[in-house]
């Protein structure tokens, strides 16, 4: 059979079809649109750019192909037909499903972010069917795309492109190349088949993405990420996505059809509706298994007797404040009943305080709601939330000893902890993701052009895992609780790649404070050599407009080191204006 061009004659036939245009030719394949005579209708032959070598090889082929037909799902385009003429295997499609991404792209060259990420998410879903299924299609170009008139995405060709074996095999004894590895590579050309849409231009100027792949590294020299200058402003988020399923080194890409959907889709959900993707699954598991398991047992030895007087008050909240779980929930529970009656402009976040409005059955009827430790978490995961939990903790100790005076030291340490919100629940309902975002900012390995290579920040890696950053959780699940919008822009920390001004009034206040601490616990974290430099230049980031230098700073994290045997007066609170916030946070009137 002659190779020809879309132009060619369409006298030329192929068996019983008419041969009208060469849709896509791969160095694995080839797609033709045909008529089929027989049946009165355009077809799509897909087939293997070589011919199985030996009967065998066709028998092969051809049982491999019928095993691919079995595989159903609304993102696989249903096969027509498999055949053979003269010893060259086809799989055949309708051309009624629609037009290839190609077509579509040469008459809307610059679809909009959100429409590509809808297609591509559409392919993934097909792709991750037939990967499990323990199919792969082992030659993903544009043109096996097929989208109809309302969007909707069907993949073409899987098992077309096959491996070549020698003629003198015993396909008996011959192991397929692992749908693994093949899979792998299908999820790889996926993330250029994105890029591709993205950018508005074949990567690296080939049409071909097996030869893309074969240009990238680790197998040739070329790097491959979506550059700034696209028909359309790419979404941060979505960037990260696409740089991720292309990245140079092989263990920072995805891995699974699966991942990369979970990915994509979160952040589409997320930019199409104001709480999608990875919020929804977030907020459901809230609702069926909590947001923390709780780490206190016993909680009636010290709730129950005939009631609790005021001066113990400070010593239940001294203990509740020591259970993440259960601190969030009197903030949740008395927060709403502050809401319910009519309250809704107050916020409380002083425990004593929310503690008395409770009552001492409230504050059972919380405890007894929670989860017992470790909820479903295996051990690793456990112990992982349990890491998670201490950071907090420490950054909520080191929050409070920086405070200006005047500020309730209760009130610090919450808003410390839900500036962590996101990171919390993302380590307890979504331990495997979490697991994939630390991976991520581990730096890859240095190679001869870079000896020292950037790692991703947590938020460049949220987004490839999740799709949003992990404030926005947070920030979606105080909201889901009916915390107030101070309180909102309160526990999203500061950018670290935006500068920090003078607070302006209270919450500026509150906020930069509690943002200080978790970035000092940060560098805290990092490798030794590091530590003292990354501590030194977040003080400096902060130090102007927060008032505090070097030596604050390192009091807060070595309390009393500088005055062995001593510890530090606290701090006087001046009167605070009635109404402040700062009155209303600790629920004072």
């Amino acid at each position: 059979m002659s190779e020809t061009s879309p132009v060619a004659s369409p006298l030329r036939t192929f068996g019983r079809f008419e041969l009208r245009a060469l849709l896509s030719k791969s160095a694995r394949s080839l797609i033709w649109r045909v008529f089929d005579a027989r049946h009165g209708q355009e077809l799509m032959l897909c087939m293997p750019r070589e011919k199985p070598n030996s009967a065998p090889a066709l028998e092969h082929w051809l049982r491999m192909a019928q095993a691919g037909e079995r595989v159903h799902h609304p993102n696989l385009a249903p096969v027509f037909e498999i055949g053979q003429v003269e010893n060259w295997p086809y799989v055949a499609y309708d051309r009624a499903l629609g037009e290839t991404l190609d077509e579509r792209l040469a008459r809307q060259n610059a679809p909009l972010p959100l429409d590509a990420a809808g297609w591509v998410c559409q392919l993934l879903e097909g792709l991750a069917f037939a990967h499990e299924a323990g199919h792969a299609h082992r030659d993903l170009q544009t043109a096996n795309l097929v989208i109809d008139a309302n969007d909707k995405v069907r993949l073409i060709g899987i098992e077309v492109a096959q491996e070549v074996f020698p003629a003198t095999v015993d396909f008996t004894a011959v192991t397929r190349r692992a749908v693994r590895e093949s899979a792998e590579e299908d999820v790889l050309c996926v993330g250029l088949l994105l890029n591709r849409i993205l950018s508005g231009k074949p990567v690296l100027e080939e049409r071909d993405l097996q030869h893309v792949v074969q240009q990238m590294q680790p197998i040739g020299r070329e790097l491959v990420r979506l550059g700034w200058e696209t028909p359309h402003p790419i979404p941060d988020p979505l960037r990260a996505i696409c740089n991720r399923a292309t990245d140079r080194q092989l263990r920072q890409r995805y891995h699974l059809a699966r991942s990369f959907l979970r990915a994509l889709d979160g952040w589409r959900q997320a930019a199409a509706y104001d709480n999608g993707g990875p919020v929804v699954l977030l907020l459901d598991k809230l609702q069926r298994i909590g947001h923390l398991p709780t780490t206190t047992t016993g909680m009636h030895r010290f709730t129950g007797g005939a009631g609790m007087e005021a001066q113990h008050a400070s010593a239940l909240s001294q203990l509740v404040l020591k259970d993440m779980a259960l601190t969030l929930e009197l903030v949740r529970r008395v927060n709403n009943a502050l809401r319910q009656s009519g309250h809704a402009g107050e916020t409380i976040l002083n425990m004593q305080r929310a503690i008395q409005m409770l009552g001492l059955d409230g504050v059972q009827l919380a405890a007894n709601s929670l989860k017992p430790w470790p909820g479903p978490l295996q051990p690793v995961a456990a112990e992982m939330l349990s890491q998670v939990m201490a950071r907090t903790t420490k950054a909520a100790t080191i929050a409070q000893a920086l405070r200006p005076a005047g500020y309730d030291g209760e009130v610090v340490h919450l808003i410390t902890v839900m500036q962590n919100l996101g990171r919390l629940l993302l380590q307890y309902h979504f331990p495997d993701d979490a697991q994939q975002i630390r991976q991520l900012m581990q730096p890859p390995e240095p190679t001869e052009d870079q000896a020292n290579p950037p790692s991703l920040s947590e938020q460049a890696a949220a987004y490839a895992v999740l799709g949003c950053d992990l404030d926005a959780l947070g920030a979606a699940v105080a909201r889901h609780w009916g915390l107030g919008d101070e309180l909102l822009q309160m526990i999203r920390r500061q950018p670290l790649d935006g500068p920090v001004h003078t607070p302006r009034n209270d919450a500026d206040t509150l906020r930069l404070t509690c943002s200080l601490a978790n970035e000092l616990l940060e560098a805290l974290a990092l490798p030794e050599a590091k530590r003292r430099p990354g501590v030194e230049a977040v003080t400096r980031r902060y130090a102007k407009p927060l008032g505090l230098g070097l030596r604050e700073v390192m009091e807060a994290l070595n309390p009393g080191a500088h005055r062995p045997g001593q510890a530090p007066a606290p701090a006087a609170a001046p009167a605070a204006a009635p109404g402040s916030l700062r009155n209303r946070l600790a629920g004072r009137s």
